[in-house]
């Protein structure tokens, strides 16, 4: 069973955008037509986000699911929208321990890496055969975190550019990274 993980298209945005539903840009069409080529017939899961959305209906060809909750970005709560900069002007010491000490850190009013990890888990779990999932940067991030083993630290240096994908294998004994930010 191999896992396709697509972020949605970019949305241009400066600041935090994690359950704040914002659109994708989908004008690259050569792109989308690549993917939708490189991507035929797997079936499809995708975060209930409108940019995740409106990404799986421009890629995917095959059968669909419902929209998971589950597969959202992280909730950065009273930092939606703030840029870095904004959000370490109003909480300095806490944003500092949410990217250095990822783990049980969580934005006032958001959600902690460990909890994006666990609900991301609960929805890669259970899925049988070949998928594609159009997600988000930190969904991605924490679905390869999960099946691989690795921390939120090893993580976060990682790169998930808009309409990149990033591919997990079966491997002996579990999961394999095969490709990750790929360009197709």
């Amino acid at each position: 069973m191999t896992l396709y993980l697509l972020r949605h298209g970019p949305t241009h945005a400066k600041g935090m955008t994690g359950w704040t539903d914002l659109p994708a840009d989908l004008s690259d069409t050569a792109r989308l037509s690549r993917l939708r080529a490189a991507l035929a017939g797997l079936p499809c899961l995708s975060s209930d986000l409108s940019r995740a959305l409106s990404t799986a209906d421009a890629v995917a060809t095959g059968p669909r699911s419902a929209p998971d909750p589950r597969l959202r970005e992280i909730h950065f709560g009273a930092w939606e929208g703030l840029t870095h900069d904004q959000a370490e002007a109003r909480d300095p010491a806490l944003i500092r321990a949410f990217w250095d000490e990822p783990g049980q850190v969580a934005a006032p009013g958001g959600e902690a890496w460990n909890d994006l990890s666990a609900r991301v888990a609960a929805a890669v779990d259970g899925l049988r055969g070949p998928t594609l999932i159009v997600a988000h940067f930190g969904a991605i991030l924490a679905a390869v975190g999960h099946l691989t083993g690795q921390g939120p630290r090893d993580m976060f240096r990682h790169r998930i550019e808009p309409l990149s994908l990033t591919v997990l294998v079966p491997a002996a004994g579990g999961w394999r990274l095969a490709a990750i930010d790929h360009a197709v």
